[in-house]
């Protein structure tokens, strides 16, 4: 694929069929040199290679074109003109996939040799892509990846699981299916911020810890999945490593500073709204409900009945709550330039969006990063610089159920506002919704993330580097509390208060390490030891604040009448490692990776504070064979590979084998009993896997098969209360396996000079399993957990249908004991998805480019039956009423009716049956599963020869759209979240242009 691009010319004009000297420099996009490019003068035999600094000198004439190519990189041709001095940037070619280098996290290798399951996802992917995080990037695009955005407020962490569930923790704060995150080689912490409020509208997801990264400032995102990929990283990799490599300046040949500007605005809406129950229908419902319950007088308290509330009003709730439209704004500039030994790069990086709930609520994100990297005049030296720091604000209001409040507000309740424009009360017949929006709650957290890289070549093959960083994520969330949320009726018995919180967390790591290269005839030797000392603090504060004389005043702790510290929290965690890895080759056919680390942490207590990992990668590339290579000739590449290893797992809280206290009305309480005996959980991963090649990698198709199993479970178990302490870290014998196969394939469909066609699809097939778990019967899991089945299952009722008498729901009393409790709960309901994936297309006609990835999953979820309803149809909820979803309207309503829906009631007595239903089979016989459009991107680039006067070097407008389209049987709010009542995903268009200066 020839591709013209990127390079710097600098020169005095020499004649036309003058030959001179051309010397130049290649490098990579990350500023590496690359060598052994070859060189070649078009159309002649003339040509040289690249040294191991990437540089070479050709002698040519100014009419003569250069051709620069490497494998796995897309080719460049240069016309010399006057030039005597050139710079290449070389881009990874993504449609060479035997080829691509891959971060490996202390080494890169190359695809067609890697010996691990490492998925990469390029700038290319991700730099249009207008969201927050670049987890949310990742959705559709990674097999093996499962990545949920359970709400669309901006800046919420995302659910993220590579290959499954492998732990019992699986709980907000307290999770250990975690992946390690590292950025730029510095570890960060993946848990999410929690903001501290007791009704925020992050309290589900928390805010994501790497929000302080641009999207648009990424050059790659590895995923390291398997033994081989994951084991050099010990205990912090037992769930898959997520390694983020921010973009890095370019050395060049010759100076030259460089500009590039980007700037993208556009619109954002809820990509969904649920069909409700309008006026009439809903008080036809309500009616009805009174009269199958035998009542005749409306109840006092019935206001959207009894004739309180007008019965011919009706407003559409979910476009008052939730149907704004939002504005989105993202620009970026950075700044670069340097030379052959040192190059720089400066970035500015901003990102507001609105949301789209009533009010002045939205985020915002300013972001700087520097990059320097230096060579010494002898190539022996090497350093980098690289750091990024994150201010972010998120404004929202406290509330945790607006959303789904306007999924049951009755359709006929009363205006929000008066005529004076303040809030309505209607003679206190309910609670204004919108009274939230004054509790208005501000979070802002500033994120340094920084790392310093030293090498030093000793002699050839052989050097010395000491990698170091720093991060810090200080986050500070105040929520205001005024009397005017409350009734006025009522507003003198409350006061002015106000939520406090702090999260403060940092840490540094220093890795020293020894790297050795050796090329022994055909054996090739890669080797790495090194080791890691890491330490983090953390510190968490919650406070309450009241009594505030005047509402201007809430917040300044000073004119509180009353301070509460409601919440402390310091940890202090330290780890140590000793790692190694060994890397040989055969001809560049058989490969063979061996890698190991031993772990300590201060998680475990004396005796159990060390343990070792390792793993073994093998690979054979049998498509190199000569007799396969006759045999199949349409056979470019083919290999087969395969790993096994153990990595740990120490996602536990600190200090759990002491004896815990914290002070309490000043003395001291004992908060944690302890447990010095518990140890590391281990979880042992075995894959297999092809890779086939045909037709020049016209068509490449990779099939994996794993089994991880994680054992000796490290849990909070659940004690007694007559314990006095509610849990205690311990041990479980149990076994957690996870199975699955991976299918990615890539397809160049057209391959022609002026238009290309490019297809990538991806699917996984997970499963989950316990598969031992001793006595499990007289534990305090046995009601949560089966073995032989997954662990996100539900132990659920069998339902038996409706009964034709009464209208009602019925399920199996199966011991006959005329109770209805866990015997009788002997169906099995797994909720994990059965497949999931994506389908990614690139279409390029000359400098038109069109993008779009199709994401898919096949999943069980809650029945249509009972989408947000909690309590029967019919059933009237005090001061908000109870709408459903219009579904319901085919309900029972005569004996012998066949209806999947019960009939209309509003009693207590018949609440049980109900509740019984939504815990029986029946509550899951619906189809959730969707295919969505989620992302799809239009860019033009403007041809050089219109712009070759102005000075710019590319511009690039484009158009972007994301969750614009899901086809889903499923009747709720998103099927990414089905049975959530959350505010779904935005869809969004924006429109921008790049410009390289």
């Amino acid at each position: 694929m020839s591709n013209k691009l990127n390079y710097i010319l600098d020169s005095p004009p020499l004649g036309e069929d003058i030959q001179h000297q051309v010397r130049g420099m290649v490098v990579n996009t990350n500023g590496m040199p690359i060598p052994g490019v070859h060189v070649l003068i078009k159309d002649t035999q003339n040509g040289t290679f690249t040294d191991d600094n990437g540089v070479f000198t050709i002698t040519a004439s100014p009419s003569d074109v250069l051709i620069i190519s490497y494998v796995g990189f897309q080719t460049a041709e240069i016309t010399v003109g006057s030039n005597t001095k050139l710079s290449v940037v070389l881009k990874e070619d993504i449609t060479d996939l035997g080829a691509v280098t891959v971060n490996a996290g202390y080494y890169t290798v190359k695809e067609r040799e890697r010996t691990g399951n490492i998925a990469k996802v390029t700038a290319q992917e991700l730099e249009l892509q207008p969201v927050v995080s670049p987890l949310q990037a990742l959705q559709g695009r990674v097999a093996g990846l499962e990545v949920v955005q359970r709400t669309g407020v901006p800046g919420m962490a995302p659910t993220l699981m590579i290959r499954g569930q492998n732990s019992f923790r699986n709980g907000f704060g307290n999770n250990g299916n975690l992946p390690l995150y590292i950025v730029d080689g510095v570890p960060i912490d993946p848990n999410p911020i929690i903001t501290g409020g007791y009704a925020d509208l992050s309290i589900v997801t928390g805010i994501d810890p790497l929000n302080n990264i641009s999207v648009s400032n990424i050059e790659s995102i590895e995923i390291l999945k398997d033994a081989d990929a994951t084991a050099i990283y010990g205990s912090r990799g037992a769930n898959g490593v997520i390694l983020v490599t921010t973009k890095r300046a370019s050395r060049a040949a010759t100076e030259k500073t460089s500009l590039d500007v980007s700037l993208y605005s556009g619109l954002a809406t809820v990509s969904n709204k649920m069909e409700l129950l309008n006026t009439e229908q809903f008080l036809e419902m309500r009616k009805e409900a009174f009269a199958n319950d035998g009542i005749v007088t409306y109840p006092a308290n019935a206001y959207d009945i009894n004739g309180t509330w007008d019965q011919s009003r009706y407003t559409d709730w979910q476009d008052e709550f939730f149907g704004r439209t939002a504005s989105v704004t993202d620009a970026q500039l950075s700044l670069s330039g340097g030379n052959e030994f040192t190059a720089f790069r400066l970035g500015g990086f901003y990102h507001m969006e609105e949301t789209v709930f009533p009010g002045d609520f939205g985020y915002d994100r300013f972001n700087g990063s520097l990059n320097v990297n230096h060579t010494s005049k002898n190539r022996k030296l090497k350093a980098s610089v690289l750091v990024n720091y994150g201010i972010d604000k998120n404004k929202l209001f406290q509330s945790s159920t607006f959303v789904s409040d306007a999924l049951r507000l009755s359709p006929n309740a009363p205006a929000l506002y008066d005529e004076n424009g303040e809030l309505n009360w209607e003679n206190s017949t309910w609670n204004n919704p919108f009274a939230v929006l004054n509790r208005v709650q501000e979070i802002n957290t500033n994120t340094l993330n920084a790392s310093a890289s030293v090498s030093y070549t000793i002699f050839n093959g052989l050097s010395l580097k000491l990698n170091s960083g720093y991060t810090k994520t200080d986050s500070k969330s105040l929520s205001i509390i005024p009397v005017s949320i409350y009734d006025p009726a009522i507003q003198d018995s409350r006061s002015n208060e106000a939520d406090h919180s702090e999260t403060v967390r940092d840490s540094w790591i220093v890795e020293p390490q020894l790297a050795y290269v050796k090329t022994l005839s055909k054996a090739n030797f890669d080797i790495v030891f090194g080791g890691t000392l890491q330490k983090s603090n953390s510190k968490y504060l919650q406070i309450r604040s009241r009594g505030y004389a005047q509402e201007r005043f809430i917040g300044n702790l000073s004119a509180a009448d009353q301070v509460l510290v409601l919440n402390v929290d310091q940890r202090e965690y330290a780890y140590s490692a000793a790692f190694g890895r060994i890397g040989f080759n055969w001809n560049q056919k058989y490969y063979l990776n061996l890698t190991a680390r031993r772990d300590g942490s201060s998680r475990f207590g004396p005796g159990k504070q060390f343990e070792n990992f390792g793993a073994v990668g093998l690979a054979w590339i049998f498509s190199e064979e000569g007799g396969i290579k006759k045999a199949i000739p349409f056979l470019n590449f083919g290999k087969l590979r395969g790993s096994y290893g153990t990595t740990g797992n120490d996602q536990i809280p600190d200090y759990g084998f002491y004896n815990s206290y914290q002070t309490y009305l000043g003395g001291l309480i004992s908060t944690g009993l302890t447990n010095p005996n518990y140890a590391w959980e281990v979880n042992k991963k075995l894959e297999a896997a092809l890779e086939l090649g045909f037709f020049e990698d016209r068509i490449h198709m990779e099939t994996s098969w794993y089994r991880n199993r994680s054992s000796n479970q490290l849990v909070n178990y659940p004690l007694s209360t007559v314990t006095g302490f509610p849990s205690i870290t311990a041990n479980l014998p149990a076994v957690i396996q996870n199975t699955g196969w991976e299918i990615v394939l890539t397809t160049q469909n057209i391959r022609q000079p002026n238009f290309n066609w490019e297809t990538s699809f991806n699917i996984s097939f997970p499963e989950n399993k316990l598969v031992e778990f001793p006595n499990i019967e007289q534990s305090s899991y046995a009601n949560r957990y089966s073995v032989g089945n997954s662990l996100n299952i539900l132990k659920l009722y069998r339902y038996t249908g409706i009964d034709p008498e009464t209208g009602l729901y019925q399920v199996a009393d199966v011991n006959g004991d005329g109770l209805y409790n866990i015997d009788d709960q002997v169906v099995i309901q797994d909720r994990n998805r059965d497949y999931y994936g994506g389908i990614m297309n690139r279409l390029r006609y000359k400098g038109l480019q069109l993008n779009f990835l199709l994401e898919f999953v096949k999943q069980p979820g809650i029945s249509n039956a009972f989408l947000n309803n909690l309590f029967p149809p019919g059933f009237g909820l005090p001061f908000t009423g109870g709408n459903v979803s219009s579904n319901v309207l085919d309900r029972w309503q005569n004996a012998g009716d066949d209806t999947n829906f019960q009939r209309y009631t509003q009693s207590f007595l018949n609440y049980t049956g109900y509740a019984n239903a939504r815990n029986s089979s029946f509550a899951y016989n619906d189809d959730p599963s969707f295919i969505r459009l989620k992302t799809i991107s239009l860019s033009y680039s403007v041809p050089s020869k219109f712009i070759k006067e102005s000075g710019l070097s590319s511009i690039v407008v484009f158009v972007h759209g994301q969750n614009l389209w899901t086809w889903t049987k499923y009747k709720g709010l998103d099927p990414q979240y089905p049975g959530g009542s959350l505010l779904p995903a935005l869809k969004n268009i924006t429109c921008g242009f790049r410009v390289k200066f």
